[in-house]
């Protein structure tokens, strides 16, 4: 099918009589401008040493950049994480840095997750619950198991937190290390 040209007539605008602009009978003065003193200029400097900024691809993330952009929990010593009896769901989310969501469904999905719920409803983690988290995430986030893995894995390793604190320690030995090579 081919393309029609469509055009537009304006001529209707111009058949209404205008109205004429009253003209000023007196001049208008202007006064002088007074120029004020420059308190302060501001120069623009060039940004040096700046890195270009790396364009994000499309798509799915790979795994192992993953792992490099993953935001590790921020849970405080077990000194500190004793030192109260409970935590609310929103504070355990800020330690880990994940939804409260997802601490609701992988309290439905693991048996070893029990907060207590007080009157209203509301979830107030112990810190063994905390501990219990930390290691469901290990599992989870670092190990890339899946959730019926994870569920298999503590079923079957009933020394798993054993297993659990080793590597932990040996993650905080690891940083000191690193620490003290960058001092150098």
């Amino acid at each position: 099918m081919p393309l029609k040209q469509s055009s537009f007539n304006f001529d209707f605008f111009a058949e209404e009589p205008r109205e004429e602009m009253p003209v000023m009978q007196e001049p208008v003065v202007v006064k002088e401008v007074q120029e004020l003193p420059v308190v302060a200029v501001i120069e623009k400097k060039p940004v040096e040493n700046s890195e270009p900024v790396k364009k994000s691809s499309r798509g799915r993330m790979k795994l192992s950049e993953m792992s490099s952009v993953a935001d590790q929990p921020e849970i405080p010593d077990d000194d500190i994480l004793f030192e109260k009896r409970y935590y609310t769901i929103g504070t355990v989310s800020e330690m880990f840095k994940v939804n409260q969501s997802l601490i609701r469904y992988w309290e439905n999905e693991f048996d070893i997750l029990k907060p207590k719920k007080n009157g209203k409803g509301d979830r107030l983690f112990r810190p063994e619950d905390i501990k219990n988290l930390k290691m469901i995430y290990h599992l989870l986030r670092e190990r890339k198991y899946t959730i019926e893995g994870a569920k298999d894995f503590l079923k079957k390793n009933k020394k798993a937190d054993q297993k659990f604190q080793a590597i932990e320690s040996l993650k905080n030995l690891k940083s000191f290390l690193y620490e003290l090579k960058a001092n150098l």
